[in-house]
Formats: structure tokens, sequence, C-alpha cells
């Protein structure tokens, strides 16, 4: 029996680490070894357990490990170890990057003011409002989500309400 999941989740991994437990499936193939496992540890376990039930982690690369070598299991290692590293690598060149911008005055995420959909169909949406249109049915007949149809009209209720200078 073959059987393709893509991009698997972590459920559908459980499913698959089932069906080799109860020797359904004789192999796993995967675009990459490394993308496997969570890291090198899990990795290694779960290398150990298929191994056990004698079904094959196979990386799309052509790469398979023979565990019961000493040479394969320091190649599943090294691998392994390897591609953590390049993880933690990438993780920290972001971090850094991230902090570089912001020291550099970059703003991140998006710009005050810059709500051209919203602002466009502003005045629609709260006519519809006073006619009594729901939230939902607005969003549906706009092609807006519902948060952006609140979001309009709770921007047109604070700016209706002025703070009073009068005592």
């Amino acid at each position: 029996m073959i059987e393709y999941l893509y991009l698997i989740t972590r459920s559908e991994r459980q499913k698959v680490m089932a069906l080799a437990q109860s020797h359904s499936i004789d192999a796993i193939l995967v675009t990459e070894m490394t993308r496997w496992g969570r890291s090198t540890i899990d990795l290694i376990e779960t290398l150990q357990s298929l191994h056990s039930w004698h079904v094959s982690l196979i990386a799309q690369t052509g790469l398979q490990f023979d565990l019961n070598t000493p040479q394969g299991r320091l190649i599943a290692h090294l691998m392994a170890s390897l591609a953590e590293f390049e993880r933690d690598l990438v993780r920290e060149r972001v971090r850094s990057g991230v902090a570089a911008a912001k020291a550099r005055g970059q703003k991140f995420g998006r710009q005050p003011g810059q709500r051209l959909k919203a602002d466009k169909l502003g005045p629609k949406v709260l006519q519809m409002v006073q006619q009594g249109y729901s939230y939902r049915k607005i969003a549906e007949i706009l092609n807006l989500s519902k948060t952006t149809v609140n979001d309009i009209v709770k921007r047109h209720r604070q700016s209706a309400k002025k703070p009073s200078l009068e005592r």
C-alpha cells in the first residue's frame, strides 16, 4: 500500500509512526532526512524506533541509513547534528538581522494608516451597518473579513467621540 502525505503535521507524523509500529508500512519517503525530526535527539530516537520495527526512512536525495552498522549510525547522528546546527545558525542570523534593522530605525509590521481596502470601503460598510446588515453579511458581500468590518466601525465610533474640553 502506498500512501502519500505532504507537509506532514505532528498528528500525521504520529499516525505514520503508528503504521510503522504495526508493520503496515515498509518505508517512509521524506524530502530530506533532517526534516523528519524536530531535533537531533528526536531524529535519532525516531530512526532507532523505525529500525526496531524494520521500517526504512529514505530521503528523496537517496540517503538511507543502515542503523545496523556503526558507520550508518555515525552518519545518521552527524546529519542530524548538522541539520540542527544549521537551524540554530539561521535562527541566530534572523535574530541579529532583526536587531540590526531595529537599531537602524526600521519599523516592522503594517505601517500606521496603511488600510487601503478598509479606507476605500469604509463609507460603504458604515452605510450597510446603518441599513441593519450584520457584520458577517457585510464582510461576505464586500469580500472583507468580519474583523475588518468590526475595525472600520470601531474606528468610526472612536472618531465620532471627540473629547469635550468643557467642564
